[in-house]
This record gives structure tokens, sequence and C-alpha cells, in this order.
């Protein structure tokens, strides 16, 4: 007998089924891990639904909408009424139930006398399913609690840099605080681009060159350097290119520039000031600020040579990728070592410089503190010491320069560490600054194998001690979410910190050890650091969000310091953070902590030295760490849904606002929506405000605003720095991965917000070589 089922009615039904195959399939395959026994009846129940209808029997509606009401109940019970997490959970269910309850005037047998009620439930539940779908575009999971500003100040740093933004974090104490109120939270929203230069470098993630770079401003002029070290000098009224200085640098991975230097020698010096550049293939360079003309009095025709005392240094393994940072009279200078390739790659010696001659003053190495300067002849500087490849912070005050490490590479395995690697892996180190010698130190991981090096330029603060008076006090944030308050002077903390036990180890790592516990700052807010479980994998759809639950469920994951395997092991935070080199920003007169984070977890595991390729090429940050000399190798990738999402429920990336007086948090909120996030070169412009993971920190300012421009959308936001509170939105014509810096023009009089913006991180479209400016409307 022909089958007499409307063709509208069987393709639903045909939907159906395939959902329900997959859910009972995988609902299977889940409950016997010990996860959720809610998909295999759940699919069996649509499949029973896809049959019934696609007999033509209208009592598969009624199944389906059994299935729908349970669900929805189901989804409650799991989450509550969290938006995201329910996004999986309900929001296909709601969009089927439309549907469901709408094909029912295409029954021909069983249809009921009156369908308009089933059509008006299906037009209800498809408005519903609008509604939900209009709210993924607006914000969810902000946080805002009651806040009394306690008045700090300004400190005397600040006020000495004038107009000015002379140093990476503006000044060496690292807070990215303008002192400048022309723009404010009355006038923000009329921003507007006053211009846009374009210094001719144009990043491109596929050959590793990315913009972080946060300009210096310095007397009317503007300098900023790009990924392949060129140096741009602009007019800081107009943005009209003053000057360029190619050093014709190159380097096969890592391409980077976060920051310049500059040193004023004062009268009589035939090269005035100088801007000082570190190469991505190991030079270190004084340039006149005037023209951009080397300076050739500096130590060999104004080039140092960064390799020597190293040994050998293969191109590439050894980059200044932040820069060179000018305290006093002396540059300091950290590199990146190529993470994860092998054993005995180059030494993570931090050397001073004269910022006149360039004469070098001192070296630290960790490995053998009795080297002060240059090694012994024959020698080298202790190879493969834990390094500093983020930002410094110093104060000329006490004499001391604060170094945030990161680890021994490779960085997933230790079981060949030496004592002073494992000593001083992820720590915040002071040093004098005439002699280079450790005055404290400070480990914020213990026996690092998880890449959590320090990522972040420590911010120094006068924390604000509950009894009127403050402590002078060094900021570090980290990976792993945690913020730990030290005494600068000695490294003590400031606030509690607690040793917590660390998860076992599962065997399979031989000639391993582990630590036993695990430092805690528990006297400051955590950031996303809630551990992971089950119920809080995510998906777009009820498939891949079961997917993901299995996936996590097969997997080993024992909280934070799940130790590395052979085994499937899922790491979080992952080694991207958590916090990342950004920073924090600090806003002295309201003692407002502002940090952004992003919320990605890594799936990881160790792979036996004869299974990898013994021909494997360096490739810094690959998937595939090679680790030549250790046991193993290692894969690490971010632990993302099937269709190419992150695995855990949004939001992946926020914006807080922490008050230093009472140590809490006092808002936050999601750090951009997904428009202009790209699957492979496809944008499809959706603009869901998820929260994004985000790399460049933020600024503060005077006016009392917060501006951020390091998420993946095309936007530099301000926020109110007290509510957190989104006052007005810019567009940029790419991603941004800076710091924006702010200053005050001498010949227009007029406060600039000036970014660059050459393309995001995790987008492979629109990369560029922009710098933008944002000002009031110019009414003169």
């Amino acid at each position: 007998m022909k089958n007499r089922t409307h063709g509208v009615i069987l393709f639903f039904a045909m939907i159906l089924g395939v959902v329900g195959i997959a859910l009972t399939v995988g609902g299977a395959y889940l409950a016997p891990l010990g996860g959720s026994w809610y998909y295999a009846p759940t699919g069996f129940g649509l499949m029973v639904s896809a049959y019934l209808l696609f007999k033509n029997k209208i009592a598969g509606i009624w199944v389906y909408m059994a299935v729908f009401a349970l669900s929805m109940i189901w989804a409650i019970i799991e989450v509550g009424f969290s938006f995201w997490p329910l996004v999986p959970r309900i929001v296909t269910f709601i969009f089927l139930g439309a549907i469901a309850l709408m094909i029912v005037p295409f029954f021909k047998e069983e249809r009921p006398k009156n369908t308009r009620g089933f059509v008006l439930g299906g037009v209800m539940l498809a408005f519903g399913f609008v509604a939900y779908f209009t709210m993924m575009f607006q914000p969810h999971d902000i946080v805002r609690n009651d806040f009394s500003v306690k008045s700090g100040k300004a400190t005397a740093a600040t006020n000495d840099a004038g107009n000015n933004w002379i140093s990476y974090g503006r000044t060496g104490e690292g807070n990215r605080y303008a002192p400048f109120d022309q723009i404010n939270r009355s006038n923000v929203h009329e921003l507007e681009v006053a211009w846009i230069a374009r210094t001719g470098d144009i990043a491109n993630q596929s050959e590793n060159k990315q913009d972080q770079n946060t300009p210096l401003f310095i007397d009317g002029t503007l300098y900023q350097c790009s990924a392949t070290s060129r140096v741009t000098a602009l007019n800081g009224s107009n943005g009209e290119i003053l000057w360029q200085f190619s050093p014709e640098a190159d380097s096969p991975f890592w391409k980077r520039c976060r920051t310049l230097g500059y040193y004023d020698p004062g009268e009589n010096d035939d090269c005035g000031p100088r801007i000082i550049l570190a190469t991505i293939d190991t030079r270190l360079i004084s340039l006149r600020a005037s023209d951009g003309k080397i300076c050739e009095s500096f130590d060999k025709n104004g080039v140092v040579d960064l390799t020597e005392g190293m040994g050998k240094v293969i191109p590439g393994f050894l980059v200044p990728t932040t820069g060179p940072f000018v305290v006093g009279d002396k540059i300091v200078l950290g590199s990146w070592v190529a993470d994860n390739y092998s054993v005995g790659e180059p030494s993570g010696a931090v050397r001073a410089y004269d910022a006149k001659t360039g004469v070098q003053i001192w070296a630290w190495d960790l490995g053998n503190p009795s080297i002060t300067n240059f090694p012994p002849a024959g020698e080298t500087y202790t190879r493969g010491t834990p390094n500093v490849w983020s930002a410094m912070a110093f104060d000329l005050g006490l004499n001391m320069v604060y170094l945030p490490l990161g680890n021994a590479t490779p960085d997933y395995y230790g079981g060949k560490r030496r004592d002073f690697d494992d000593e001083y892996n992820a720590s915040v180190v002071a040093l004098d600054l005439d002699t280079g010698r450790r005055v404290w130190h400070f480990r914020t991981v213990n026996h690092d194998i998880w890449d959590y090096d320090l990522p972040a330029q420590p911010v120094l603060v006068d924390m604000p001690d509950g009894n009127g008076g403050t402590t002078p006090a060094l900021i570090q944030i980290t990976k792993r979410g945690q913020i730990f308050v030290l005494d600068r002077r000695t490294g003590e903390p400031v606030t509690k910190v607690e040793q917590r036990q660390a998860p076992k180890e599962d065997g399979t790592a031989e000639g391993e050890y582990y630590a036993e516990t695990q430092p805690y700052s528990v006297g400051m807010p955590a950031i996303g650091t809630e551990p992971l479980s089950e119920k809080r994998m995510w998906g777009a759809t009820p498939i891949d969000h079961m997917l993901c639950r299995i996936s996590f469920k097969q997997a080993r994951y024992d909280g934070e310091f799940t130790t590395q395997s052979l085994k499937e092991t899922i790491i979080y935070p992952g080694n991207n953070g958590g916090f990342n080199w950004g920073s924090a920003s600090v806003d002295q007169e309201r003692n407002m902590l502002i940090v952004n984070d992003m919320r990605v977890p890594v799936s990881a595991h160790l792979i036996r030295r004869e299974d990898m390729d013994p021909n494997t090429k360096p490739d810094a940050h690959a998937s595939l760490s090679t680790m030549f000399g250790l046991p193993y190798g290692h894969k690490l990738v971010n632990y993302m849904s099937p269709i190419g999402i992150p695995c855990l429920e949004p939001p992946w990336g926020t914006i807080s606002g922490i008050d230093l007086a009472s140590r809490q948090l006092i808002w936050q909120q999601p750090a951009g929506t997904a428009m202009d996030y790209s699957i492979g070169t496809i944008q499809p412009r959706l603009g869901f405000f998820v929260g994004m993971p985000s790399l460049g920190g933020p600024m503060t300012t005077k006016g009392g605003i917060v501006f951020h421009g390091g998420t993946q959308d095309y936007y530099l936001r301000a926020y109110d720095v007290e509510t957190g509170e989104v006052l007005w939105r810019g567009r940029l014509p790419s991603g941004a991965q800076s710091t924006p810096m702010s200053y005050i023009d001498g010949h227009t009089g007029r406060q600039f917000v000036v970014t660059t913006a050459s393309g995001a991180r995790y987008n492979q479209n629109d990369w560029g070589d922009y710098i933008v400016a944002f000002a009031l409307p110019n009414k003169k």
C-alpha cells in the first residue's frame, strides 16, 4: 500500500531519526563511562517519534512533545537557568518543537479537527526560539557587586611621565594608567577615529608575524615597532609618518615586538634621545629619536650582538619578543627561547647594558651565580634555564627590577630538570639594578610541567593595608588565573597564599617526579578557575554537546595540575591562560585592578620517543612538541568540539574589575563577541556575545574608563571602571592583540587613545598594519 505520509512530515521524521540515532548511540556509550543517562533514552524517544511520524501517526507528535518536556525539565535540573549552558540543552528542541506543532495540519488520516491550537503553539515556540536566539547577541554572566571607591593617588612615577607614555606599561610600574580625564565617562560616547596610519609591514599569522605592540609617545612623537622589528615614528597629532627604520631582520618563527625602549642621555650627546630596539634576529640597536638613524657610538657601530656568551644559537631559538626595558641609565633585556624542541636550548640569562654606550654591565645567570657579566673564556651562560620572555617592571627608588620567569624548556616533562630549574620556574625574581644579583624570588608553581610561565608584566602598586596606609606591593597575574600580591621589597606575600595538595600521577610517565603541593593565592579573587565537570561541557547542538561530554569522560582530568600522561589528559587552565602577556592595569586613584582572561582547556598527552619522527623541524608553539633529549614528546591542542568551538561553556574570555582595598571582585563582563571570528577563512558574522579569548591587556584612565581591544572582534571598548558597564565601542579595521595607550598631544591639546590593529590571534582574515587613534571631536 502506498505510504500517504506528507513529504513535510517525512522530512521532519528523517531529521528526528538522524538526531535520535546519534543520541542513542552516543548516549549508550556515555552512560557506562559514568556520564549522564539522559541521552540514550532521549535518542530512543526521538527514534520512536520518527517511526510513528513516518507511519503518518499523530502519536509521533505527542511522543516528541513528551521528549521535549522531559528535556526541558532535565536541563533546568542540571544547570538551572544559566543562559549559555541551556543553549545546547534546549534551543534545538524548541526549534524542533515549533516545527512539530506546525506540521500537524499536514496529517492526512489522524489530523485533529481543530489544528489551530497546534499551529498557535508552534508559532509561540518559534517566537520563543527567535527570542532566545536574539538574546545570544546580548552579554550574559555579568557580575556587578556593590562598590565604594577607596581613594588612592597617582604615584610619583605616573606624574613624572607627564603627558607621555614612556615605557611598555606607561612607566616602569606597569600600571597602564593614564592620568588624563579629558575623555571621561560623560563624553566617551563621542569618541571618533582621529587618524589611521599604516606602517607597510602587514602582520600574517601564517608567517608567525603578529602585531602585539603598544607604542611609546614622547614629546609629540609616537614610536611603534612591527613584528619584523621595523620602527615607525609618527606625528602624534595626525599620524603622519616621520621616519621609518628597518633592520632587515628575520626569524623562522615567532616574530613579535611588543615594545621599544626610550632613553634620554641629556645634553651634550651626539645622538640625543634614543629609541632602543631589540630585533627578532638577536641585535640590540640604538636609534636617534629625531630621525631614526643608527647611533654609531652605541657599542659596535650602534649594534650589540645578543648572542655573545650564549654559545650556539640556531636562528629563531633566541628572540627578544617583548623588547628592551630602559631602567634609569641601563637597558635590561630578557628573551624568549624556542619552546619544547629540545633540551639544551639557549640560556635564559638576563643582561643589562649601559643605555648610552651599549657596554654590557652585568648578567644574571640563575644556573651559575658566579657569572656576574660575561662567562669565562670557552664557557657559555647556563643553557636551557628558565627565561624572561614577558615584560619586566622596575622600582628606581628600591633599585630593583622585577622579572616574570618562564620555565626550563621543554615544558611538559621535568624528569631531568636541574635543582635550579625547579627553584626558579614560574617565579617572580627581584634583581639589584646595580649588580644584577638576586634580592628575592617567589615561585608560583612547584615543578611546572604545564607551561605555566609567568606571562605578564608585574604591576607595582601602593596596596591599601586596611589601616589607612599602604604597602609597596607587586601584583603578579598568572596563566592559572591566580593573582599573587607580594611585598616588592622582600617578596613576602601581602595577601594570603596557601599550599594545597596536588593531584597524584597516573604512573605512565617514567622518570617524572611531582610536587606534593601547589601554591594558591586565597587572599585575592581567582578568575576563571572553577574546576571542569561533565556538566560544564558545551556544544552548539545536543550532538556535539554529547560528544564533548563523551570525550571529557574518556580523558584524564583530576582538577588543576592534572599530571601529564601517556593517556589523553585535559588541562585547565590551559597553557595560554588564564591571564597572558597583556598584563593588568591599575586605576591608581580608585584602587581598581583590571584584568582580562581566557578560558580554553587543552587536551594533551605524552608520546614515547620511539613514536616521534626524529626529522621533525622546529616549529614554535606547534601542537606537536618534539622535546628531543627527553624520553617523550608531547602533543597539545585546544579542547574543541567537532565543529571547532571550545567544549567548555561560555564565556571563553572576560574582563574583570577587582577592588584592591576590599580585595573583592566588583564586576565582570564577557570579553567581546564572535562577530569577526573565522572558521578557517569563513566569517559567519554572528555576533554571539559569548566572551572570546583575549590577549592584549586593559588600560585605565583618570576619566574613570577602562579601554580594552584585545578581543576576537574588531572593536576597542570603553568600560566604566567602577561598574564594568560598556560605555562605547569603536570599530577597528582589523582585530587587535595589543594593549591600548593614551597621551595628551602638546600641539593640539587633545587626548588620544591609540591601539595597533593588525589581526586577531584566532582569526585567519583581515591581517593588516594599522595604527588607529581615537579622540573627542575637534571643535576648534
